[in-house]
Formats: structure tokens, sequence, C-alpha cells
């Protein structure tokens, strides 16, 4: 167990939930849902919508569902975060733990009820297909460091599945 790997989980988990739930407090304090404010024109605008459901709006009205699964997942994190001694990993599992919380906050503790709530969305790019918030964007960054670890054959322990393979001696030349 690497202290300094849990420490940097729960520094980066900490400060995902706390920019994610702050930024959505802002949103519901300051528009109403449905408003749009552009940013950058139609490139980047503040949309305020909620959402009783996965993302793009899948699985809405089984939200008490989500948020069995994301609890799952957080306490999946938790447990398995012992095991992280790679920075790289830490950083992974921190910005997945901070969306996660994010998220599975507004389902337990927003309206219209606990473990029914509807998650805050605000962000919107013009051409993408859905609007999301700041934990969602933490959960695909982590995702994407998933796929860039274990592409790059990254262990856990911050070593390279390179470096662990056993080469098969090469017979001498005329056997």
């Amino acid at each position: 167990m690497s202290v300094r790997a849990l420490v940097l989980i729960g520094v980066v988990a900490a400060g995902i939930l706390a920019l994610d739930q702050v930024a959505k407090y802002l949103v519901v304090a300051g528009l109403e849902e449905g408003e749009v404010v552009p940013v950058l024109g139609e490139l980047f605008q503040l949309h305020f919508v909620k959402n009783s459901g996965a993302a793009f709006s899948l699985a809405s009205g089984f939200t008490w569902v989500l948020s069995i699964v994301a609890v799952g997942v957080i306490v999946a994190i938790i447990v398995f975060a012992r095991r992280i001694k790679s920075t790289a990993w830490a950083w992974m599992l921190g910005l997945l733990l901070g969306g996660a919380l994010g998220n599975v906050t507004d389902r337990l503790f927003r309206e219209p009820g606990f473990a029914r709530g509807h998650v805050v969305d605000f962000l919107q790019i013009w051409g993408f297909p859905a609007i999301f918030n700041i934990a969602d964007v933490a959960i695909c960054t982590a995702m994407g460091l998933f796929l860039l670890l274990t592409l790059r054959g990254v262990h856990l322990d911050g070593s390279k599945a390179s470096e662990t393979i056993e080469r098969i001696p090469t017979p001498p030349a005329g056997e």
C-alpha cells in the first residue's frame, strides 16, 4: 500500500467533488432550468438541465438503480485504492471517485427525493449530443487515462508490462 497514492486519490477526489458541487450550486442559484447562457457564442454554452438518467439521459426513471450502482462503484474504488502505487493510476482513481461522488451526491440529495434525485447538467459544447457537468468530465477523463495506462501496459505499481515479461531464451545457433 502506498500512502502517497492514497492521499493523491483522496485529494483529487475531494477537489473534483468540491468543484462539481460548487459549480452546480452556482448554476441552480443563478439560472432557471432550461436557461442557456452563451460563453463562447454557440461553441460553448451554459445550459441548465436536470437529468434523471445516466449519460445521454439513458435509463431515465431508474435513478434509484443508478444510485445503487454508483455507490457500489465508490465502494469498489475505495477498496481497490489500497493496491495502487502508481501516481498515474492514483490520478485516474481520484478522478473517477470524485466524478462518481459528484453525481451520486445529486442522485441521493436533490429533488425529487432520496436516491431519486436528478443530476444537474450545465455544460454544452456545439456539436456534442449531450449536456454534462464537471463530474462527467472527471469520469470521462479517468476513462481516457485508464485506456492510456492499459494500452501502455502500466501496472498498478507503476511498472510496465515490458519490464515484467520474462524473455524466452533463444536457442544457440546450430541447434
